[in-house]
């Protein structure tokens, strides 16, 4: 799908014609229908094989079996390949056939989804896939919108109003409003529609993802593929691990020294062709075809080529993809990543990158729906000094601490008791009586504290039933603040354009509405003046502290005092603070006032400027009445699992769609920001000079910072050409906040570098208001100069092109949409499950494969190069070192039990307990308790380069060990009989038997945790090379068999002699004991963190583990506000316009217009200057239509 969309030339205008399928199809619009699978049955085969030979093993071992179908250079069967190669290749292919076979089946999911389309002046049910740019489609309220964007013709709602919910898109569950063009507000019947013969020219687009009124009607513009969310989603990469990348490497490194191996044994094969075996030519003719000494050893060669190919067996790749597969039901069989409440399971939808979990550095997480529910609750408040509320306690033994161990609660209150109002919202819960008391006891404060939130709203009631409301909140904010009010008394029931309906403990009151001034990002306060039924007038506001603090009545200065506190209070649990004032106004001023607004709002220049001034004007010498305190409800155990990986050493950028202030707000709440940060630098330019001057400012407060903690060292000198190096250098905890419209201008390519050096010295970057392209720049951008893992966390669709462009991506599978969760790799559903996806499964991934990697590669070499010293004594002849079907059989066997038993120890111990295995070398709580461990995966140090030299050279010595030994002994050995012991079958016995027991005693040694399953496959192994060693010579095949199985009772007659087994024990030793001493010196003198951690749990394995609780400690005297409010301007004269409210004409008729600009084109000019700034411009800003 992104490939047909990447070769088409960009467009650069769409036109479309509504209800003519004929005109549209000229132009060869993409069809509605999505794409994600790769194959289908008849172009599976073929383009699996070819995918998978450009893997250079597979082709490497394609070539093999080319050689070994050669009689002249093989001297071993071509079966010994072709079946390993065939297990490959089928292996891989069923996964990837599996795969596909889910991508097509959520393909079909959505596609088949029904939809109502006017075709031929009828409305008919239609799929999804088969809608066609222009048709005319037809909503339901609350029906889900597929893959397509649409243009709002009509709506049964009054003025062409509808209102839509986009968590699917951005995790925002707050709805958005949208108005069709008057044009065609009022085509509301089919008829009409059938008629409607309109034409869009379209340059931006547009989208939308769930209809929430009762009958909207759309064309669709740009379906399928060319919608703007599969537009921004990005490519789909291919994902490869960086132990993929270096095992690449290392097996070109081992083909070059298996071609230099072949070299040098081809040379001595021609010089001893020359010098030795022409003489006898006789006995030893050369075969059919060599005439010279040079022929055969260039014959030598691909001989030899094709013996020692077992340097990089197949079956590397076999064990590999085993070795994934189990790690990857490991975390799919995790109960502990298992969420009740939705009933989802952790799932590994990739089995290719489950080690790199164990190498994360930079987790980039989106923020609504990933670190917070999206739910805003009515925690806590401060009215006229008192402060009120305490937090949620959750039911006992449901809690647990940051390791999973459950912890101790006391006694849990009870919610407060709002039975005494019918109106009252079951969901709303409030945990402290004295509040509810005030208001039943009549407190002024309490009283007008509640009015305010009742009355100073944009929110709109609907009554479903008798006394069942539905508040359609513009922002969640304001949504949890009228239901605070209602709850305790204050019940906003209705409104017209003119007046706002309150039921006050059971007594409906009607204020008059006289104006309502609007928020915006600029004044961050929002204020109402109603005149109540006894024709008092009075300003009620609300806004951030920072804002409103200022504008108070002096006589307030020591109520000011004091819920500052409680505002500092609130700010630091991470609460969303607003604070509540009120104003009363005299008829006369309030009079002259409403001219100069009413002036101000026609004026022909200057309109904002005008109504700025008043507004600003009529908010002074206010009294202040209190303060709200909103947590904005993060997923359980978010503090704590950002605490857990910043202490695992791994950075956390937050990036997200939101405003600064809530970011920042949110950042306070999960701990990325602390109040006990030396700074945290905030970044809002709107050029690249002041974003380039403010990233400088930065950088040189953290020099001066680290110059000062460096004794008067300039950092200059301890500076490296290499980025990470700020971070060594950097003293201090600092935090970096930059916006979206900065943002873009620090990708650019002068700027990134500088960008990207600054943010990497912080301990926490939040980046705001940016879009799904820059979420996946700064991504890119990280992979591109830091060369460290990335993983990206999202649940919603504008984080698809993040997820697509980093290392590891992670989808949060909840109620805003599977988007996310289909481009991702990994799925759970809460953030919390990420420390143990990494610190536990991608720690054991790592470790497992390292060690089995560590492992192969010494066993391979030891086995391999046997057979190298081997050609030294058998004139080069190119011969094995034991019989050719014994070595065939005897290393196949070997090489798959050996190399399996890693995967399969585990794959069926935790299938058969229900839970996650125990790991190799901690157990899963000291893994989480010590996030240390995890630091060997991020600096690679358990397989690389040099460990990678150090397991050849282990190998190699015990290849020397194991050949020179039994030769040494043979040399001069003799029967029980007499008879002499050496001959070729009685040595290939020794050392094949030598070599099974020394690779098996390693592999035991790296056991870290046995086990039953363990025992069984490594112990087995021995025994089943016994079994195959004694058939192999026994009678009963050489009588099937006479030509490959001839020698007969050979392996009994050279295991019954002593001297056979003295000389394999000896062999042994001397290859086991160096390593033995070797880790005991190590473990004795260097121990790495996890034998310590072993040490420490054996010792304390009897005693009750203390866990250290995380206290909260302020920074005292610093002031840090608290306001967050989600709020768009454009809201206050939407309602004073009336627009959206069902009202009869006479109703309508009792106001007259303001004579101003429509308030959607206001909120369209908005909306437009900040897409433009932040790089992501409205999709309505530059559409006409033509009628």
């Amino acid at each position: 799908m992104e490939r047909c969309a990447a070769r088409r030339a960009p467009e650069e205008e769409r036109r479309v014609r509504a209800n003519a399928r004929e005109y549209n199809e000229k132009f060869q619009y993409a069809s509605n229908c999505i794409k994600t699978s790769k194959y289908n049955i008849v172009t599976f085969l073929p383009v699996n094989l070819f995918e998978q030979f450009q893997e250079v093993a597979n082709t490497y071992f394609l070539f093999l079996l080319i050689l070994q179908l050669i009689p002249q250079i093989s001297s071993l069967s071509w079966f010994t390949t072709i079946v390993p190669l065939v297990l490959v290749l089928t292996i891989t292919a069923v996964k990837d056939a599996t795969d596909d076979y889910f991508r097509h089946k959520s393909d079909n999911q959505v596609n088949n989804r029904q939809s109502q389309v006017l075709i031929g002046g009828v409305l008919r049910q239609e799929q999804w896939m088969n809608v066609r740019v222009g048709d005319i489609i037809k909503l339901e309220n609350n029906q889900f919108v597929a893959q397509a964007d649409l243009l709002l013709l009509s709506s049964s709602e009054p003025h062409g109003l509808c209102y839509i919910e986009t968590a699917e898109l951005d995790g925002e569950t707050n709805m958005k409003v949208r108005q069709a063009i008057p044009v065609t507000a009022e085509l509301g019947d089919t008829s009409q529609l059938a008629r409607f013969d309109g034409g869009l020219r379209q340059q931006l687009l547009l989208r939308c993802t769930e209809g929430r009124e009762r009958h909207p009607l759309m064309p669709s513009c740009s379906p399928g593929p060319d919608t703007k969310l599969m537009q921004n989603s990005g490519r789909t990469k291919f994902k490869r691990t960086s132990i993929d990348r270096l095992m690449n490497t290392l097996v070109l490194w081992i083909f070059g020294f298996l071609v230099c191996m072949g070299v040098i044994l081809a040379i001595g094969n021609a010089i001893w062709e020359h010098e030795v075996g022409v003489c006898f030519q006789i006995y030893l003719p050369w075969d059919e075809g060599v005439h010279s000494a040079f022929f055969s050893g260039f014959l030598s060669f691909w001989s030899y080529i094709i013996i020692l190919n077992t340097v990089v067996p197949i079956s590397l790749y076999v064990s590999v993809e085993v070795i994934r597969l189990g790690h990857s039901y490991f975390i799919n069989w995790d109960k502990k990543m298992y969420c009740a409440k939705r009933r989802t399971p952790a799932e590994a939808r990739t089995t290719t990158l489950n080690e790199e979990l164990g190498q994360v550095e930079y987790i980039f997480s989106d923020k609504t729906g990933t670190l917070t529910q999206n739910i805003m609750v009515f925690s806590k408040c401060s009215v006229n000094g008192h402060s009120y509320g305490e937090r949620q306690m959750p039911e006992p033994g449901d809690v647990q601490d940051v390791l999973g161990h459950k912890a101790e609660l006391g006694e849990r209150p009870e919610p407060v008791d709002f039975s005494f109002n019918p109106l009252a919202d079951p969901r709303f819960q409030f945990w402290d009586p004295s509040l509810l008391e005030a208001v039943k006891l009549g407190d002024f404060h309490v009283h007008e504290f509640f009015r305010l939130l009742s009355l100073c709203h944009t929110v709109m009631s609907e009554e479903k039933s008798e006394g069942e409301l539905l508040y359609k909140a513009q922002s969640p904010d304001e949504g949890a603040l009228v239901t605070a009010a209602r709850n305790f008394g204050f019940v906003f029931r209705s409104r017209t354009p003119k007046t706002i309906t309150v039921h006050e403990l059971g007594q409906a009151i009607t204020y008059q509405l006289l104006a309502i001034l609007d928020f915006n990002n600029i004044r961050k306060r929002m204020s109402v003046i109603v005149r109540s039924p006894e024709g008092k007038i009075r300003l009620y506001c609300k806004g951030a502290d920072t804002i409103l603090l200022e504008r108070l009545h002096p006589v307030n200065q020591d109520l000011s005092s004091i819920t500052t506190d409680h505002l500092n209070e609130y700010a630091g649990e991470g609460l969303r603070t607003l604070v509540l004032a009120y104003k009363d106004l005299e008829e006369s001023y309030y009079k002259d006032w409403s001219e100069r607004l009413h002036r101000a709002g026609s004026a022909p220049e200057a309109r904002e400027d005008h109504l700025a001034r008043l507004y600003d004007e009529v908010e002074h010498d206010m009294m202040l009445l209190g303060a709200t305190a909103i947590e904005d409800k993060l997923q359980q155990g978010v503090p704590e699992t950002i605490a857990i990986l910043t202490l695992a050493n791994i950075k956390i950028w937050v990036l997200t769609g939101d405003k600064q202030e809530t970011a920042v707000n949110i950042g306070y709440s999960c701990k990325m920001l602390t109040d006990d940060m030396t700074e945290v630098f905030v970044v809002t330019g709107h050029t690249v000079l002041e974003v380039r001057e403010e990233l400088r400012k930065a950088r040189e407060k953290m020099m001066d910072a680290s110059r000062s903690v460096c004794n008067g060292f300039s950092y200059q000198e301890k500076l490296s050409s290499k980025l990470t190096s700020v971070l060594e250098a950097i003293a201090g905890e600092y935090a970096l906040v930059i916006n979206g419209h900065s943002l873009a201008h620090a990708l650019e390519a002068d700027m990134e570098v500088e960008f990207l050096e600054t943010a990497c010295a912080c301990k926490a970057v939040i980046c705001c208001r940016v879009t799904p392209l820059q979420k996946a720049q700064v991504v890119e951008l990280v992979k591109k100069y830091k060369k460290a893992v990335t993983l990206a966390i999202g649940d919603g669709a504008n984080d698809v092109s993040m997820i697509k462009t980093a290392h590891i991506g992670v989808g949060i599978s909840g109620q805003e949409g599977i988007q996310a969760v289909l481009a991702s790799d990994y799925s759970f559903s809460q953030f919390k499950f990420l420390q143990r996806l990494l610190l536990v499964h991608g720690r054991w991934s790592y470790l497992r494969m390292c060690k089995f990697l560590c492992y192969f590669f010494y066993k391979n070499f030891a086995f391999t190069m046997v057979h190298f010293w081997f050609g030294f004594f058998c004139g080069f002849s190119a011969q094995c070192t034991t019989s050719t079907l014994s070595h065939c059989t005897t290393s196949s066997t070997r090489r798959c039990l050996c190399s399996l038993w890693v995967s399969l120890t585990r794959l069926l111990l935790p299938r058969a307990k229900g839970r996650c295995p125990r790991p190799q070398d901690v157990p899963e709580q000291r893994s989480m308790e010590y996030p240390k461990l995890y630091e060997p995966g991020q600096l690679n140090l358990l397989f690389n380069k040099r460990e990678f030299f150090i397991c050849i050279a282990q190998g190699i010595y015990t290849s020397i060990l194991m050949f020179f030994i039994p030769y040494g002994v043979f040399a001069d050995a003799t029967r029980d009989d007499g008879a002499q012991l050496a001959d070729y079958q009685s040595f290939a016995v020794t050392v094949a038997t030598s070599l099974v027991i020394v690779v098996s005693v390693q592999i035991g040694l790296d056991t870290g945790f046995w086990t039953a399953i363990n025992h069984f496959f490594i112990w087995g192994s021995l025994a089943a090379y016994f079994a195959i060693l004694f058939t192999m010579h026994s009678d009963g095949l050489f009588r099937m068999f006479p030509n490959q199985f001839r020698f007969v009772g050979n392996a009994q007659n050279t295991l019954a002699q002593p001297t056979v087994w003295l000389t394999i024990a000896l062999t042994a030793v001397v290859c086991i004991v160096p390593v033995v001493a070797f880790r005991f010196l190590k473990l004795d003198l260097k121990p790495e963190l996890s034998d310590t951690v072993r040490y420490t749990q054996l010792v304390r394995k009897k005693q009750k583990t203390q866990h250290r609780c995380m206290r909260h400690a302020g920074r005292a005297g610093s002031r840090r506000s608290g306001y967050a409010f989600s709020h768009q301007e454009g809201f206050g004269e939407l309602i004073m316009s009336g627009k959206n409210m069902r009202l009869s004409s006479l109703a309508l008729s009792s106001f007259a217009p303001r004579p101003s600009t429509s308030w959607i084109d206001t909120l369209r000019k908005k909306k437009g200057c900040e897409g433009s700034s932040a790089g992501s411009p409205s999709g309505a800003a530059d559409k006409t239509l033509r009628v």
